[in-house]
């Protein structure tokens, strides 16, 4: 399982939304300097989108048998993670002077590399193993 290079993509993109559960988004700074900080689990469509991405990033990562749910749930991954931070670029342009956003608002983009990186090269396994299977049986016919 961990000797292909996108079985440790899936864990580092896991474990980066992982990370979201325990961080905050961002900090609001009151005016007499008193810190408040925002979680990701605070807001309910921050929560929704990092169980959705924790859950499709943990089925791919341990379903490295099938290849083809494992490509498709890292696309989907992929997509559900740009869709998250679109939506942290859309709260950054509206509460820009309010807020002041965390290193963790970059994790989905970085995650999402990750995801798209992974499901390059599971398609590139599945086509190795497709043309060594062809060739296997186009040898037995010769014989």
């Amino acid at each position: 399982m961990w000797q292909r290079i996108q079985t440790l993509y899936l864990a580092i993109a896991t474990v980066l939304v992982g990370s979201l559960f325990f961080s905050k988004v961002a900090t609001v700074v009151g005016p007499e300097g008193e810190d408040l900080a925002i979680m990701y689990h605070e807001k309910v469509i921050y929560l929704l989108f990092t169980i959705m991405v924790f859950a499709a990033n943990a089925i791919a990562l341990v379903s490295f048998r099938a290849r083809n749910i494992q490509m498709r749930l890292s696309v989907i991954s992929a997509l559900l993670l740009i869709a998250f931070q679109i939506w942290l670029g859309v709260d950054f342009l509206a509460h820009r002077k309010d807020l002041v956003f965390s290193f963790t608002a970059v994790f989905p983009l970085i995650a999402a590399i990750l995801d798209l990186l992974a499901a390059r090269n599971i398609f590139l396994d599945e086509a190795m193993v497709q043309a060594a299977s062809r060739l296997r049986s186009s040898r037995r016919a010769r014989q």
